[in-house]
């Protein structure tokens, strides 16, 4: 079968997969990979009814790019796909620049998409790309889940994501667009040894003698993969070690003490991440937390306090990273606050607050949690602590649990 013929089928198993939709947008840079997809996709929304639309991003964070997204909406208009370039408005950026990158990459595509009703988008993630996280997991120290890869589709702002092609290396889409005549670009980006990926992507080309490949490492995903799965299931099975307490996470120290590494880090992590409403944190930071436990030390990560128990240890959020929300909104990620808002009322951390709640004793809720619970103010003034016992016609729950989190993970 030709090889134009296998990535066709390609796209039309993970669209089936994929509820089967009608209206479905390419993500398209103008690089070797979302090229070929968008020319094959064409074939495909031909074939099976599809109305196909085309989006690039242009980050606008070097001279060119935008002449190169003029360049994709040329390719787009010959193949009779309506296109949208949608620029990122940046200021000053600060921190980990590609991650950041993406985080407004699909963020935008998101809500452009939401807006056409458009329900998936394809991106041209290929096998080489999973190649290339899996040494920048190994070179963060990562875990089972930072080693298994990308995500064959996840949801962001009611958008179905896909990748369709990681079983497909970078050469086969390559001789797509050679086989129709077709050029690309190639970004500049990907010569930058500034970036960790270019790093890993000459990482792999200097393994190839030791037998170190794309293809073998695609099956080294799939075996952990695989070993992934039992994990996760010790995992739930453990939960029982925790207990959630007004937005912190107690851990029973005899339970936590009887379960394998693996698993004490799972729950660690997914603690982490539901106090803070935040992503993984990094391999060492979790070994430093880790140790401490151990050692029966208290630590900070992630915007959380580890502190230790008479009977294990918990996590608690920081309360200078609780941040402040206005009226209506989740606060601090977890949060919904319920009552009577009044004009220049906001949602902030209780701290010092507490003296002010006399029955805070009789709900059973240690005062460091309670301190770094929500709290209605109005400037300096108290209005509402319903954790702490003084609701004053408010109210305030989780909206989603620890326990579900951890299942839904």
């Amino acid at each position: 079968m030709p090889v134009g013929c296998d990535l066709a089928h390609i796209a039309q198993s993970a669209l089936i997969s994929n509820d089967n939709p009608t209206r479905v947008a390419v993500a398209v840079s103008g690089g070797s990979d979302s090229m070929a997809v968008l020319h094959v996709m064409a074939e495909v929304a031909r074939t099976c009814g599809i109305s196909l639309f085309a989006v690039t991003v242009d980050h606008a964070l070097r001279d060119g790019s935008a002449a190169e997204a003029a360049g994709v909406a040329q390719a787009c208009e010959g193949l009779g796909v309506p296109h949208q370039v949608l620029v990122w408005q940046h200021g000053e950026i600060k921190g980990n620049l590609m991650d950041a990158a993406r985080r407004a990459r699909y963020g935008l595509m998101a809500d452009w998409a939401c807006g056409l009703g458009i329900s998936h988008i394809l991106l041209g993630h290929t096998a080489d790309d999973q190649a290339e996280t899996f040494l920048m997991g190994l070179a963060r120290r990562a875990g089972i889940d930072g080693l298994i890869g990308m995500h064959a589709g996840w949801n962001t702002g009611g958008v179905r994501f896909l990748r369709p092609y990681l079983g497909v290396t970078r050469q086969a889409l390559r001789a797509e667009l050679v086989r129709r005549s077709v050029g690309w670009i190639d970004d500049p980006s990907n010569e930058n040894d500034r970036f960790t990926r270019v790093k890993a992507r000459r990482a792999l080309t200097a393994l190839q003698p030791l037998g170190i490949t794309v293809e073998g490492l695609a099956g080294v995903m799939v075996n952990l993969s695989a070993a992934q799965g039992a994990v996760q299931q010790s995992t739930h099975d453990a939960i029982g070690m925790c207990r959630e307490h007004a937005g912190a996470v107690m851990f029973d120290g005899v339970m936590w003490r009887a379960a394998g590494a693996e698993v004490q880090r799972r729950l660690l992590i997914a603690a982490l991440r539901w106090v803070s409403s935040g992503l993984a944190p990094r391999g060492a930071g979790v070994d430093r937390v880790l140790q401490a436990v151990e050692r029966g030390k208290d630590t900070v990560l992630a915007g959380c306090r580890v502190r230790m128990t008479a009977d294990g240890f918990c996590v608690v959020r920081e309360a200078r990273f609780a941040g402040v929300s206005v009226l209506g909104a989740l606060w601090d990620g977890r949060w919904q606050i319920i009552g009577p808002f009044g004009p220049g009322q906001e949602v902030r951390a209780l701290g010092a607050g507490l003296a002010e709640c006399k029955g805070w004793r009789e709900t059973g809720i240690c005062r460091d949690v309670l301190e770094v619970g929500p709290a209605v103010w109005a400037g300096e003034t108290l209005i509402s602590a319903p954790i702490a016992g003084f609701k004053a016609g408010f109210d305030a729950r989780i909206v989603a649990s620890f326990t579900q989190f951890v299942l839904s993970h």
